[in-house]
């Protein structure tokens, strides 16, 4: 059942009408997705992952990416991997539920809707982690959706 409140697809950052990454979030976590160039080594490519901010490239060259995050991170919880030519950057939101517009701090911000969209899916997941038993794929909000966070005494983080 939460798996159908995963999400459906990833959102995309467009910087002068090429993809830098792919994106999608949960309530813990924002999954930044980087297609690596061809024919560089792996253990050439590098990530740093601070509490506000993210540094990926290849090493000897300017970064790919250095910029601040939309919100802080859980350092010691995030974490990237190299698999099949993607480089996957997990990054553990410190504020649970949080929605997140994107990534990367006033880069790429998803419009009002789909912003909307993404905070009644993880409206919905909230629902879906605090009551195991049901099954909220199918529910729906009308008029805008609170802020999964802090709805009804807030969100417990651990």
């Amino acid at each position: 059942m939460a798996e159908k409140l995963a999400p459906e697809k990833r959102h995309s950052f467009l910087h002068n009408g090429e993809k830098v990454f792919e994106w999608d979030q949960t309530l813990e976590e924002v999954n930044i997705y980087i297609n690596l160039p061809p024919n560089v080594h792996s253990k050439q490519f590098y990530c740093k992952i601070q509490s506000k901010h993210v540094e990926v490239g290849i090493k000897g060259n300017p970064p790919y990416l250095n910029h601040d995050l939309f919100s802080p991170v859980k350092t010691d919880s995030s974490f990237w991997t190299l698999e099949d030519d993607i480089m996957h950057i997990t990054l553990q939101k410190r504020d649970k539920g949080q929605t997140w517009s994107s990534p990367i701090l006033g880069q790429g911000q998803l419009d009002p809707y789909a912003t909307d969209l993404e905070q009644k899916r993880l409206m919905l997941q909230r629902f879906q982690e605090e009551n195991p038993g049901f099954d909220f794929s199918q529910a729906q909000f009308t008029g805008s959706c609170p802020d999964p966070r802090t709805f009804m005494g807030g969100i417990s983080s651990d």
